[in-house]
């Protein structure tokens, strides 16, 4: 009996990523679908309407966007209303944190907010930090170059925190942002 569970098991944890992954595709792309397709109805008569359009509208809606967000007068009317938001009590909360997550993906001249990889010695181990400035500083506390914020994310994303340790306290890695985030995330059960 305990050889039939395990085997159950070891079939579960092998598919539940794979489908979970598949159903969120599917999701997507029938929300994209459903959401654009009515605008695209009305924009092109339904007999040149043929099932996709929305998707291939949502993609190139996110085209342009990336697009525009380089253009100055964009980036001020997105500031505006950020600024907007964060007025509203309740959405406040829930734009702020989602906007300071996507933050630590962004992509472009910069990247995301988490710039490197790198280790620090907690009594005799040592735990993965994301660099989040080099040069770190608090509100009301006087300019200090030698430290740095380095985020220490807990496994499966319960929380974390936030170290200014100086430079010198600091392993650098070759480990990718994507490479350590996958390692923190899983508890150290990443597949090899």
């Amino acid at each position: 009996m305990k050889q039939l569970s395990s085997t159950l098991l070891k079939g579960l944890l092998t598919i539940l990523p794979i489908s979970l992954t598949l159903y969120f595709a599917y999701w997507l792309g029938v929300t994209t679908e459903s959401l654009l397709s009515v605008p695209l109805k009305m924009l092109v008569s339904e007999a040149y309407y043929w099932p996709g359009m929305g998707v291939i509208a949502g993609v190139l809606v996110l085209l342009v966007v990336g697009l525009l967000v380089n253009a100055y007068l964009v980036r001020r009317l997105i500031e505006f209303g950020e600024r907007l938001l964060l007025r509203v009590p309740v959405l406040k909360t829930v734009y702020g944190a989602i906007r300071d997550l996507t933050s630590l993906v962004r992509v472009g001249d910069g990247g995301g907010e988490l710039q490197r990889v790198v280790l620090v010695d907690v009594g005799p181990g040592r735990v993965i930090g994301f660099v989040t400035q080099e040069a770190a500083s608090l509100p009301g506390m006087i300019e200090d170059n030698s430290l740095v914020a380095v985020y220490l994310p807990m496994s499966y994303q319960i929380g974390g925190y936030t170290l200014y340790l100086p430079r010198e306290r600091l392993q650098p890695t070759d480990l990718s942002v994507e490479q350590a985030m996958r390692i923190v995330l899983t508890g150290g059960l990443q597949n090899r």
